[in-house]
């Protein structure tokens, strides 16, 4: 057995476990309650939305389309809020980090669809501040939705609001899952020689790395996925699953895809029938 030691590696791995050992701590009755909105709503034919903005966008895409996901699920991913890889320039981080503070962004995102009166909102947001997630939360509200925040309550709880109502996403949302990341998502503090002039701008966060977020996140929504799954299962509702893409040849599997593709149509077709 390999001893070489990964000192930075090891720190982030050992916290990043233990943090994942109590992710439930707390919040079963949360994750309770999220799963009986989500059973409900897709045991009605409805959906269970998911947005996100930045890097929130990866728990929206790790529910649906990936292995195991199943009809019943709906990403909302705008380009302008996820689409920064390229940092500057076209498409650059500026511009997106500029979008989530525009007032009214929200509800333009939210016309296009007519939500069904069953369906249900989950909000992704590590820090729970952003403008056009409040808005997103708040309108997915007056349409009758019942929204679930993902979110650091650590995070969450200290941070200052930035929409001018004085509202988080916490206060907003019908159901808090945390995501278990602390103040600043990053974990680890890095220590090293000093930097040479000039010097980059001294912070918060400025010598930290190894984000929380991601990992707790996806272990939140993926415990979410199979509770639901399991609920509709013993409610004798058997979800329509993407098969795995890794057999893709077989007559068998493109048959069950063509299948999924087909139901997973005809579940969103609704939400374009009368834009609001």
């Amino acid at each position: 057995m390999s001893t070489v030691p990964l000192a930075a590696a090891d720190r982030y791995f050992e916290d990043a476990m233990s943090r994942l050992s109590r992710l439930l701590d707390g919040q079963r009755d949360a994750l309770d309650r999220a799963a009986a909105l989500c059973t409900d709503a897709i045991a009605a034919d409805g959906l269970v939305h998911l947005f996100g903005c930045g890097h929130s966008r990866m728990m929206c895409e790790e529910m649906t389309p990936r292995q195991g996901c199943y009809v019943g699920w709906h990403t909302i991913v705008e380009l302008g809020l996820t689409f920064h890889n390229l940092i500057v320039g076209p498409n650059g981080l500026r511009q997106s980090l500029h979008l989530e503070k525009t007032l009214g962004y929200a509800e333009q995102i939210l016309r296009n669809f007519a939500f069904g009166p069953k369906d249900v909102m989950i909000v992704i947001s590590t820090s729970g501040i952003r403008e056009v997630i409040i808005e997103m939360a708040e309108g997915a509200k007056q349409r009758g939705l019942a929204v679930i925040a993902l979110l650091s309550t650590a995070h969450c709880q200290q941070a200052k609001p930035a929409h001018p109502s004085g509202k988080k996403l916490m206060d907003v949302a019908d159901v808090v899952l945390d995501n278990g990341a602390p103040i600043g998502d990053s974990l680890l503090s890095i220590d090293g020689p000093l930097t040479p002039n000039p010097s980059p701008p001294k912070g918060r966060g400025a010598s930290r790395t190894g984000p929380f977020s991601t990992v707790g996140g996806a272990m939140i929504m993926n415990m979410l996925r199979c509770e639901v799954a399991q609920r509709l299962m013993d409610r004798g509702i058997e979800p329509v699953f993407l098969p795995s893409h890794q057999f893709v040849g077989s007559r068998t599997v493109e048959e069950q895809l063509e299948y999924f593709y087909a139901q997973y149509a005809k579940r969103v077709a609704p939400l374009y029938e009368r834009q609001g």
